[in-house]
């Protein structure tokens, strides 16, 4: 009895984790769209380009030993990962900050896009949280 409480307890806790993943990823979608509809302007939709191409080097080149990414590796495909995600991860501040500089958007506009940058950031280190306490969301 005390055990299938406590998997209860466990589940309630588990699921409460994936239910703030999904709201972060889902207020970083909606200020992107807003960014875009208030401001009638759909040129900062040019960086959901960047956040499809940020995950692709992790995916193609990682494999599947996501830890080696935060340690100090001789691998060679180990350090292009590493090199092509922070370069697309700066491309997502990057992105929105020469549309700016170039008077294509406004400020509102700016800061929502890097609002909506730093909710995503905010998303997957959650996520990583998530891999780290338990396997149950491991998807790789």
């Amino acid at each position: 009895m005390m055990a299938d409480l406590l998997g209860y307890l466990r589940n309630c806790l588990q699921t409460r984790k994936l239910a703030v993943l999904a709201i972060l990823v889902s207020g970083g979608i909606v200020l992107q769209i807003l960014a875009c509809a208030l401001y009638n302007n759909w040129w900062p939709m040019l960086s959901v380009i960047i956040y499809v191409l940020l995950p692709m080097p992790l995916m193609f080149l990682a494999g599947s030993d996501g830890y080696s990414l935060l340690s100090e590796s001789d691998n060679g495909w180990v350090t292009a990962t590493k090199f092509l995600t922070g370069a697309s991860a700066i491309g997502s501040i990057a992105v929105p900050a020469i549309l700016k500089h170039a008077g294509v958007i406004g400020w509102g506009a700016l800061v929502m896009e890097l609002s909506s940058y730093f909710i995503f950031l905010l998303a997957i280190l959650v996520y990583i949280r998530m891999n780290d306490d338990g396997d149950d969301y491991n998807f790789f």
